[in-house]
């Protein structure tokens, strides 16, 4: 095999594994981050069964993984695949990368950053991902800091807002961030407007209840067969669950045929001929009841989402905002499709957005320009 194309292969390889190697630290951000533990203290990944710090002859991207056959070899304790998919995911996504920014070798002062700048952006993207399927929340350092971080990508390489004037490349990612932040968040107003609420009658009063059993999560709403948590009930400082309530225990105080209206920190308990009743949720231990109707608010789309879309307009402009969101819904869309073939809804139906949106991202990097070209072509030839 001559000498140029075994070091061509041996880069391949390299680039590869590097994204393998990027996606071991992903999954360190990933666990890490939202739990507020730094990602440099503890340096070394640790056994989350024994605490015992992994040696680095046993955290070797992919390959530890299978020789250990995913296990820790001091406890025995189960590592999950997750760790390896992740950078074997990486991997892929930065060798694909690559493939389709590099060029010859010679110019690879050319092309060289635009390949850094989109390993950048697919890093942020796939600890964004898993983060929200794990947490149904998207840190600001992620977003915010990815919004940032396309700012100073696109000065540093204007090619990637299709310009070659760095105060002009700038001047695009912060108007397409904008656009993207201003584009969610009015579909997301206008959702909440249209299917902002979920609504509730009993034909017999049913039992409900709000609890809290650690006070490090959020409390939980059970009312039938819906159970929802603060999280999920209270996006904004309006929001509140109303209901009627044949009867209402708080406490050690109960009320019988009462208004009630709950806001994230206190409840408002209005009765026939008395003035409201406000409590502070903080004092509350107990907050039961029965109920002939409901009306919880419903959010279809968290902040951030939103401001991922920010960040995905500051790295790639304005076009691939639009792409991103109409890819985002056809693949929601498809994928929600396919388990309901299997009569296995569940599957999906816990995914937030936000990975949808770093997919349909992805899909405009690899192939967002062939795409635009190709439903363009299609009214070329309508008379």
């Amino acid at each position: 095999m001559p000498r140029q194309q075994i070091l061509e292969t041996l880069l391949h390889l390299l680039a590869f594994y590097f994204g393998a190697g990027i996606g071991s630290f992903l999954n360190v951000v990933i666990y890490r981050l939202p739990l507020g533990i730094s990602v440099n203290n503890p340096r070394r990944s640790f056994c989350f069964g024994c605490k015992k710090q992994i040696p680095w002859y046993e955290n070797l991207p992919l390959i530890s993984w299978l020789m250990l056959r995913g296990k820790c070899s001091s406890c025995g304790s189960k590592i999950a695949f997750r760790y390896f998919f992740v950078e074997l995911l990486t991997g892929i996504i930065f060798y694909a990368v690559f493939l389709k920014f590099r060029g010859d070798w010679e110019y690879i002062n050319q092309w060289g950053p635009t390949v850094l700048v989109f390993w950048v952006f697919s890093g942020l993207l796939v600890a964004g991902t898993f983060i929200d399927i794990d947490h149904y929340i998207l840190p600001h350092e992620i977003t915010i800091g990815g919004f940032f971080a396309g700012l100073l990508a696109s000065y540093g390489v204007p090619e990637i807002m299709e310009v070659t004037e760095r105060g002009h490349a700038i001047l695009i990612s912060f108007a397409s961030a904008c656009f993207g932040l201003g584009l969610l968040w009015s579909i997301v107003e206008l959702g909440k407007i249209a299917f902002g609420r979920i609504k509730r009658k009993f034909d017999q009063p049913e039992s409900w209840t709000i609890t809290q059993t650690k006070e490090e999560e959020p409390p939980v709403l059970k009312v039938g067969d819906l159970e929802l948590t603060w999280d999920d009930i209270f996006a904004r400082n309006t929001d509140r669950i109303v209901m009627q309530c044949a009867t209402l225990s708080v406490n050690e105080q109960n009320y019988a045929k009462v208004g009630l209206e709950v806001r994230s920190d206190k409840i408002k308990i209005t009765s026939a001929g008395k003035p409201p009743e406000s409590i502070d949720l903080e004092g509350v231990k107990k907050l039961e009841g029965m109920t002939t109707s409901v009306v919880i608010p419903r959010e279809a789309m968290g902040f951030g989402d939103v401001l991922l879309l920010a960040m995905i307009g500051a790295f790639l402009g304005w076009k691939a905002v639009l792409f991103t969101v109409v890819a985002a819904s056809f693949l929601g869309s498809a994928l929600a499709l396919i388990p309901r073939l299997f009569g296995k809804t569940e599957w999906t139906a816990k995914i937030p957005f936000g990975p949808y949106l770093a997919g349909g991202a992805m899909i405009w990097v690899f192939y967002g320009v062939q795409f635009m070209d190709w439903y363009l072509s299609r009214f070329q030839h309508i008379d």
